[in-house]
């Protein structure tokens, strides 16, 4: 098998392609975000899924990796693999919970914790992967906004490197945990006046003019590694894909990748089903939905945005135009849910012995919401029978 992998501009007005050696994170020639585009000979889709299985049976770092195990998915040769740096990522589990289920009105419910990862977060996925390009490309420092998962994992990967990690956090605005996290791997902290979409646009411009390489999910190569959860569950799974799988909606980049994953198993023959990908945001921090049900062409941002799910209290998402691509792509849905909504989601998760922060609850609480709506209003498709995994981020 052979592949061959570069950047491409998502806007189909533009379509410009760059090599994927250089550092870009959005279009030079009309300034949107950028995919890792790639084209393959020789695949056998079988073969691979076999491999991806044998590999498990390894106690090589790279095989043990949920992500490195599939590494043919990869943007990377094999000579690049000395730059990869595992903490054992992935592998994160697949539990039933009947009780979340009972209460959200469906009949089967699997939950798939990415809590599970080393430093706790989904963000551990896109990281490993990220931090290689980084060392590949001959970086020094490195550098994100966040409100706590994205500082915490890449000062994970970091401390097992030489690259120094900068973080820049709005005001008030982190959650504690993930800011000890962040302090315990050596990271550099810097806190800014202003939200999350502020140290976001700082981090972006620094990164434009310095050497330094930015790590937050408008980077491509983060969303390469998140993609490799569908490669885990499709696998846990036995290739025998669900009906829907629903995800907490924040800066939108785990969606988009999800989505991208989707595209490319669909169209090199890895699956013939696609599961339907449904985004829940906080009603407070809803730029996606309200985008959506404007039928706005342009992202409905939403200023000063609040809700107590930290991970998800952003305004203005950076990869809004891919998540939309998902949803299209996998005949999707978006919706929102309260505070309230949140909390009891997260108190019945509980009560199953499953733990997760309140940006995760969202995916339970806003199956309740569905399950509710589709009574009353019918372009809203989902059947209490379906076959439902709920991510957990």
């Amino acid at each position: 098998m052979k592949k061959s992998y570069s950047f491409r501009c998502i806007n189909a007005s533009c379509g410009a392609t760059h090599p994927a050696s250089r550092k870009l994170y959005r279009c030079p020639s009309c300034s949107d975000l950028l995919d890792l585009a790639f084209e393959y000979s020789g695949l056998d889709p079988e073969q691979l899924k076999a491999t991806f299985r044998q590999r498990r049976a390894s106690n090589d770092p790279l095989d043990v990796s949920g992500v490195w195990r599939y590494r043919e998915m990869l943007p990377f040769e094999p000579e690049d693999l000395k730059h990869a740096v595992t903490l054992g990522e992935g592998n994160t589990p697949l539990i039933k919970a009947p009780r979340s289920a009972d209460y959200a009105g469906i009949k089967n419910l699997t939950i798939k914790h990415l809590g599970w990862n080393p430093s706790g977060s989904f963000k551990d996925y896109g990281m490993t992967i990220a931090v290689c390009q980084a060392r590949k490309l001959g970086s020094k420092v490195v550098a994100c906004a966040s409100t706590g998962n994205t500082s915490a994992s890449m000062a994970a990967y970091c401390a097992r490197t030489d690259l120094k990690p900068v973080v820049f956090i709005p005001e008030g605005q982190i959650a504690y945990g993930k800011l000890s996290q962040t302090l315990d791997y050596g990271a550099v902290t810097i806190q800014l006046k202003g939200d999350f979409d502020v140290a976001m646009g700082l981090v972006e411009d620094l990164s434009s003019e310095t050497d330094l390489y930015l790590m937050n999910s408008i980077n491509p190569f983060r969303l390469e590694g998140q993609k490799t959860v569908m490669y885990g569950l499709f696998e846990q799974l036995d290739w025998k894909i669900p009906d829907r799988i629903v995800v907490p909606g924040g800066n939108l980049g785990n969606s988009s990748s999800y989505g991208k994953a989707l595209i490319e198993l669909k169209e090199l023959g890895f699956i013939d089903k696609v599961p339907r990908i449904t985004i829940i945001q906080a009603a407070g921090a809803s730029p996606l939905y309200r985008t959506l049900v404007s039928s706005s062409a342009e992202l409905v941002p939403v200023e000063d945005a609040f809700t107590l799910a930290s991970a998800i209290k952003i305004g203005h998402p950076i990869s809004w135009k891919k998540a939309v691509r998902t949803l299209n792509f996998t005949d999707g849905w978006c919706d929102v849910v309260t505070e309230q909504e949140i909390a009891d989601a997260k108190a019945v998760l509980g009560r199953d012995g499953i733990g997760c922060e309140p940006a995760s609850a969202t995916t339970v609480a806003g199956l309740k919401k569905l399950i509710e709506t589709a009574e009353r209003i019918p372009d809203i498709t989902i059947d209490p029978d379906e076959d439902i995994v709920a991510i957990l981020t």
